[in-house]
């Protein structure tokens, strides 16, 4: 049974594998993307990771060559925003999750949801 450690090992490496797709900024193959990573890893392992982020919604692929290519679907803010925007997806009382939400965010971040808001509000 995998340990703590193993899961947030497993957790580290499918981030890192993120952050090689962001910074290229164009479609990865296993190999490349095993490269970029610079860690001693089997193109098996990194492929699996690859296509469980496909699977998942969070990759694109295309087959260039041999090999599938992968790229990001959305960038890391916008995957944020999703785990967001699920997280209160799963509570009965959104009304009160938010105002809990609202009320531990720094002043600088309130400001920054109040400006967001208002351009929000201003473009409809």
């Amino acid at each position: 049974m995998p340990t703590n450690d193993d899961r947030r090992a497993h957790g580290e490496l499918v981030a890192d594998v993120l952050a090689v797709l962001w910074e290229a900024g164009r479609p990865l193959t296993a190999q490349e993307v095993k490269g970029a990573l610079g860690r001693p890893l089997a193109r098996t392992t990194v492929a699996t990771i690859l296509s469980r982020l496909h699977g998942g919604g969070k990759l694109v692929r295309t087959r260039p060559g041999r090999s599938f290519a992968y790229e990001p679907v959305a960038d890391a803010a916008g995957l944020a925003a999703g785990r967001m925007r699920r997280e209160l997806d799963r509570e009965g009382d959104r009304s009160l999750v938010l105002r809990r939400f609202v009320s531990s965010l720094s002043a600088d971040d309130e400001a920054v949801l109040r400006q967001v808001l208002s351009e929000a509000e201003c473009s409809e």
